[in-house]
């Protein structure tokens, strides 16, 4: 056996078995259920049995008959856990010896409704005909007023902050109640007391339970408690009945992702007691407050973003400074190098400078670790640590040594370079170099020959301690010197495929006869060919310097 629980205009509760064969419902004292609603027709909706099964038509009713928010267009089955809507009256069908679930109905005398549901209702426009017809109309226009007023309220707000006392001041001037708050929902998933607002000076703070704020502002519920006396979710709210609250009502702030809090009102029955009228108005008000909660947010995130973007863009700026405008001229050599960021900024660097009068020259290039500006700072940071060793005339292995040992200092275990340092001496083109942990350059000889520089310590600033060794190369006449980041050979194709060394080696031996600048556009040509439009994952840098013939 099933049982309606109907709750009226004016708050009342009533409950009613399904028994029989049939059952009218209208304000007429003929029909076999009136409802003091002047909202209803006088024979408003008929529910029936048919095999055992109950279902519900409209009797051609003046404002309708809705099952589960939908207009009854035919009749239709109806059974435990749904919810009908006629006119001011809500009737919630549950089995008599079960209570009806909280995804809609009555739950330990509090009333829950879908907050979709109330708002695609209320965008029904009442026919306008006899006196209830005139009434209904009338309150929707009342309605449609009051959030008018509201939404031209909320849109001067230009702080959340703002914008919740201007809701709260909004719901007090139309629904009076006691006490409100509102609680809006944190990066981890909880749901914090972000406003409140008490008429009563003085008064108790206004506290929830976790349960009904879960039911709320969790699982989207619109929830009217005629007596919070009758509901187990207020017993962990002791203060709340210490106080004399009664009567509460709580509405979800529906966001287009889904909720951002909720509001909650209450008050003393002796001196408000909320209706069902009163939940679908705060469900309509609570709508349009989150639409403007997230303006206001996505407002602030586009400020936060420009602001980031300009960080950013100078960051940017002053990176580039530190990048070599133009390189050296060294009689006898021919120089290239070029730095391209995956991302605005760079954890590529790179440096050549002359020394000792131009006997000397430098050629630095590091890749720290990560991406984006994080890594560029540290780029900052080896440039400095670097240029007083370098200026002092120190070689690759005790320069990387002082360079290591303060990086390490510096930051924090994560961040570390990969570094290739050498000094070519320019009459006689011998390299002395040390690598610290980076990918080998490539070294091509005139005659197609190829030498790799391997590794001769660890990366820079990866441990407190770190001893570099040094090596040597001669640079005869047509050989080609390369130094590269991994954005180059760990460049992937649409198959993600990568570059690789060997590729790298093919390229620069076909292009031993060329300039570094056009042996490097020949590479860049194949590594765009070789991607094909896939992004490049890790910055790119090259420097490539050739003994003239």
């Amino acid at each position: 056996m099933i049982r309606m629980r109907i709750i009226t205009p004016d708050g009342k509760l009533l409950e009613h078995e399904l028994t029989g064969e049939a059952l009218v419902i209208g304000r007429s004292s003929k029909a076999d259920l009136p409802l003091p609603d002047p909202s209803l027709s006088r024979e408003h909706a008929r529910l029936f049995q048919e095999d055992g099964r109950w279902f519900v038509e409209d009797l051609g009713s003046r404002n309708g008959t809705y099952l589960e928010g939908r207009r009854l267009e035919a009749s239709a089955p109806l059974g435990p856990g749904q919810s009908l809507r006629m006119g001011g009256c809500t009737v919630a069908i549950e089995e008599k010896t079960k209570s009806a679930t909280s995804g809609g109905g009555i739950v330990d005398g509090t009333i829950f409704r879908p907050a979709e549901e109330l708002l695609d209702q209320s965008r029904f426009v009442p026919t306008e005909s006899e006196a209830a017809g005139d009434l209904a109309l009338r309150r929707y226009a009342e309605r449609l007023k009051l959030v008018f007023d509201v939404q031209q309220s909320l849109a001067r707000s230009e702080s959340i902050d703002e914008l919740l006392d201007q809701m709260l001041a909004g719901v007090f001037n139309h629904l009076k109640p006691e006490q409100g708050a509102v609680f809006l929902k944190t990066a981890g998933g909880e749901f914090r007391r972000a406003a409140s607002r008490s008429a009563v000076p003085g008064g108790t703070e206004f506290v929830l339970s976790t349960s009904l704020i879960r039911e709320v502002a969790g699982k989207g519920l619109a929830a009217l408690a005629i007596d919070v006396r009758t509901d187990e979710r207020f017993a962990e709210a002791a203060s709340i009945l210490g106080a004399g609250v009664r009567s509460l009502v709580a509405a979800p702030l529906l966001g287009p992702e889904g909720s951002l809090g909720m509001i909650a009102l209450s008050s003393n029955a002796t001196v408000r007691k909320f209706t069902e009228e009163d939940m679908e108005l705060l469900v309509s008000l609570a709508s349009v407050a989150a639409l403007r909660l997230r303006n206001i947010a996505l407002a602030a995130e586009a400020s936060e973003r420009k602001r980031l973007e300009a960080e950013v863009t100078l960051a940017r700026r002053i990176q580039l400074a530190l990048l070599p405008d133009r390189l050296p001229e060294i009689a006898g050599y021919e120089m290239y190098g070029d730095s391209v960021p995956s991302r605005v900024t760079s954890g590529d660097f790179y440096k050549a400078v002359e020394r000792l009068d131009g006997k000397e020259c430098i050629l630095f290039l590091a890749d720290v670790s990560g991406k984006g500006l994080p890594a560029a700072l540290v780029t900052g940071a080896l440039e400095s640590l670097s240029a007083g060793p370098l200026e002092t005339g120190l070689g690759p292995g005790e320069t990387f040594n002082r360079v290591s040992r303060r990086l390490y200092a510096r930051t924090t275990p994560e961040k570390y370079a990969t570094a290739f340092l050498a000094v070519l001496d320019v009459a006689s083109g011998r390299v002395t170099f040390a690598n610290a942990g980076h990918n080998p350059p490539l070294l091509v000889r005139a005659s197609g020959e190829l030498e790799w520089l391997g590794a001769t310590g660890m990366p820079l600033g990866l441990m407190p301690v770190g001893e570099y060794t040094e090596e040597t190369v001669t640079l005869e006449p047509g050989d080609l010197l390369t130094i590269y980041t991994d954005g180059i050979t760990e460049a992937n194709s649409p198959d993600e495929e990568e570059f690789g060394k060997d590729r790298l080696a093919e390229v620069l031996r076909a292009q031993g006869k060329e300039s570094p600048a056009d042996a490097a556009a020949a590479l860049v040509r194949e590594l765009d060919a070789f991607a094909a439009g896939t992004p490049f994952g890790d910055d790119r840098t090259l420097v490539m310097i050739k003994r003239k013939k």
